[in-house]
């Protein structure tokens, strides 16, 4: 059994791929040029907004233990980042959501139309990108891990109709929606550095575990104390999202009290007495502790694996990583 270490910062973690990092930056940018003088303006824009940038750590850490980063590996890294960043414009505009990591979303800023025509070539540079230098293999990865996103999405969205959503199909979501993403990152690192297909589908199976240890996280911050408030966030019930611990709660509840359970979530998800009373009941019936059991037990599952290969700094840094995911903090 795995036994947690102290959390250290991506700063640490991301150490012996740093140099990396900084010559794929410059090649990410180049990537995204355009001779039409608005599009180099957002896209721009988007390489400013840019996050924690755990998607290319991912691919260089995973292509560091399993062999020697080289310029395949660059290339993985960009065509995951322009095909990932399409999908999050369209999603802005499906959700016509205009915040995205506290700035405004390019639907907000430039409204619907020129944002999907954004998403569009974000994609098309990222095919070109596979399909100019040859990496087919590359390609067949990540736009597996597409298809897969978008099933997942679908998927929820199909469910979220009657909010009674059994486990196994939570399961099937996330795998879907979060963790292909992870898993594609590695199983791409993995590819560029031409090891055997066994290795590969050995890292995409550490990155699925991964990515699905991860969102469980994210579904247990709707259950902690919002600092401004002093009341849980509740976000994912506003949003009408039923999540691993409101599951628990309606696979242990009563026949009337689920009842309770869907009509708050579907017509009072936006009555903070009653949201609070919901989480309430989640946190009582041992729905936080449940969540929180399955997110190690996933965990757990990701460094079993990553145990399968040569101790290096590469190994101690995706542990760290892994850990990182599932005591983060947001």
């Amino acid at each position: 059994m795995f036994m947690s270490k102290p959390l250290i910062s991506l700063s640490e973690i991301k150490a012996p791929i740093r140099g990396h990092i900084e010559v794929f930056e410059g090649k990410f940018r180049t990537s995204m040029k355009s001779s039409v003088p608005l599009l180099d303006t957002i896209t721009r824009y988007i390489i400013k907004r840019k996050g924690k940038q755990m998607r290319p750590m991912f691919v260089f850490l995973s292509a560091g233990l399993c062999g020697t980063v080289n310029e395949s590996t660059y290339r993985a890294a960009s065509l995951i980042e322009l095909l990932h960043t399409a999908t999050l414009v369209h999603d802005d505009v499906v959700d016509d959501s205009n915040l995205r990591r506290g700035f405004f979303s390019l639907n907000a800023l430039w409204k619907n139309k020129i944002a999907v025509l954004v998403g569009d070539y974000l994609l098309s540079r990222g095919l070109l990108l596979a399909l100019e230098q040859d990496e087919s293999e590359l390609l067949k990865i990540v736009s597996n891990a597409v298809r897969e996103m978008s099933e997942g999405e679908l998927l929820q969205m199909e469910k979220a109709r009657k909010l009674d959503i059994e486990e196994s199909i939570y399961f099937e979501i996330i795998r879907k929606k979060t963790a292909t993403l992870i898993a594609s990152c590695c199983a791409c690192g993995a590819s560029s550095v031409n090891v055997s297909g066994e290795m590969i589908r050995e890292m995409w199976k550490f990155g699925e575990y991964v990515g699905i240890a991860f969102q469980i996280k994210d579904d247990l911050f709707d259950y902690e104390r919002n600092n401004a408030t002093g009341k849980p966030n509740g976000t994912d019930i506003r949003d009408q999202k039923m999540t691993l611990p409101l599951i628990y709660l309606l696979n242990h509840a009563d026949f009337m009290e689920k009842r309770w359970i869907i009509n708050t979530v579907k017509n009072h998800h936006d009555d903070a007495a009653k949201v609070a009373r919901l989480v309430e009941k989640v946190v009582a019936c041992g729905g936080i502790g449940y969540a929180r059991e399955k997110m190690l037990e996933y965990r757990q599952k990701s460094l079993d694996i990553l145990m399968t290969f040569p101790d290096n700094q590469y190994r101690k840094s995706l542990e760290q990583l892994v850990l990182f995911t599932t005591e983060r903090n947001s």
